[in-house]
């Protein structure tokens, strides 16, 4: 079972890594749009772009996202399934009883009061 976490944790890292990559190399709409006015030649096409076509970099980006969002949501079931959960204090025994510090002397069940001028 530890195998197959690290599996699937290797595959998160990876995924994340080229969702990142992906999305800083994909150039901003935005951009295109101020060019295409910015010259004054330009279509309705060249500002709005083509409405059905994604292009490599925006499906790959998809793809990496879809992986990510699918590694996390296993990485959560196998942890909330498994008998071993993060670290395991149970067996620590404690040399000497804390000292309290901070109580004031007598009542402890009494609320502190303002100083009177």
């Amino acid at each position: 079972m530890e195998a197959f976490k690290t599996v699937i944790w290797i595959i998160n890292i990876f995924a994340a890594l080229a969702v990142v990559v992906l999305v800083l190399m994909q150039h901003g709409k935005g951009a295109d749009a101020g060019a295409t006015f910015g010259s004054g030649s330009g279509s309705a096409q060249g500002v709005f772009g083509s409405g059905g076509n994604a292009n490599f970099l925006s499906r790959s980006t998809a793809i990496a996202a879809t992986v990510f969002f699918v590694t996390c949501i296993a990485m959560g079931y196998i942890h909330t399934h498994s008998t071993k959960h993060g670290l395991d204090f149970s067996n620590v025994q404690q040399s000497s009883p804390a000292k309290n510090q901070g109580a004031p002397a007598g009542n402890p069940n009494q609320t502190p009061t303002a100083p009177q001028k």
